[in-house]
């Protein structure tokens, strides 16, 4: 817990353990996080693993001190997890796989805000474009801005054994994107980043608009859409953008995890870039740029 006004930590506490290589995660509109491991080690691995890994957890967002019960959202699929972005308007979740190739998932929960509850796992495909390749390492095949209607293919065998899942969702069709990472929903859009996509392989972030009736019936025939929002191919500019948040006033914040100096590089909602700070430290990478409930305070790690 920390004080925005007094500047000062009032309290902290372990809330989770039992996991494995956790990474961004994301906040939910009903008050918890979900923490996703960005792993697909099973059972037996280095000789000490007793159950599988590479799944999602959710940790209560209170002020109460104490561990959080390490159960497995294991609906929401085993795969190498990134990061999640909930729309509070449906609770459907939105989900990135750090993976050269990995896939956009979505769970449509059959209880909203009951995630433990179970759901369906779906991949994103892109209209009249199967298995599309959204990377764009031999060139612009998709230009910055261009809208594409969307929609949403089931994954099957969501525990994945065979660490498999986004083979399984591209051969029916699925989009493939470079090592989605970074993710959050504002501006009533789910931003996340690919951060090895463009020519340069040095990121883009994308922006899915929702379905005004997404996840139910009546979607396909009012898709929601998916655009390239930035591709810089511009070291300069932006290099490996990573962790993303959306700040209070509309803009977005994007960790870098490039070479050299590490910048948060902010984006305007038209898209342009700007250096908002430096990792004045090291030239370790930024990670996990969120901003208080109040909007005043902007915290940042640096992973060393």
């Amino acid at each position: 817990m920390y004080d925005t006004v007094g500047r000062s930590l009032l309290q902290s506490s372990l809330s989770l353990a039992g996991t494995v290589r956790n990474c961004a995660g994301g906040p939910t509109p009903w008050n918890t996080w979900i923490t996703c491991e960005e792993t697909g080690d099973r059972v037996g691995a280095f000789g000490v693993y007793e159950r599988d890994h590479g799944y999602n957890f959710e940790v209560p967002a209170t002020a109460t001190i104490g561990l959080a019960t390490p159960a497995p959202l294991t609906a929401m699929g085993r795969f190498k997890h990134e990061a999640v972005a909930v729309d509070p308007n449906t609770g459907i979740v939105y989900q990135t796989e750090d993976r050269d190739e990995g896939l956009i998932y979505r769970f449509v929960p059959d209880t909203p805000g009951v995630l433990a509850a179970g759901g369906r796992l779906q991949a994103l495909v892109v209209q009249g474009m199967p298995s599309a390749d959204t990377r764009n390492w031999s060139g612009s095949a998709i230009a910055v801005g261009e809208p594409m209607d969307v929609e949403w293919v089931d994954v099957a065998d969501v525990q994945s054994p065979a660490d498999n899942l986004r083979f399984q969702g591209f051969s029916n069709g699925a989009a493939r994107f470079a090592r989605g990472e970074g993710m959050w929903y504002g501006n009533d859009a789910v931003y996340f980043a690919a951060t090895e996509g463009g020519g340069s392989r040095i990121g883009q972030v994308w922006r899915y608009v929702p379905s005004p009736v997404e996840g139910q019936p009546g979607e396909a025939n009012s898709p929601g859409r998916l655009s390239l929002f930035i591709e810089p191919n511009d070291r300069g500019l932006i290099d490996n953008c990573d962790n993303v948040t959306v700040t209070p006033w509309g803009d977005l914040i994007l960790c870098e995890d490039g070479s050299g100096d590490q910048f948060l590089v902010g984006v305007t909602p038209a898209g342009a870039l700007y250096k908002f700070a430096r990792n004045a430290s090291n030239s370790d990478e930024l990670t996990g740029a969120t901003f208080s409930p109040d909007g005043s305070t902007l915290f940042v790690n640096i992973q060393e």
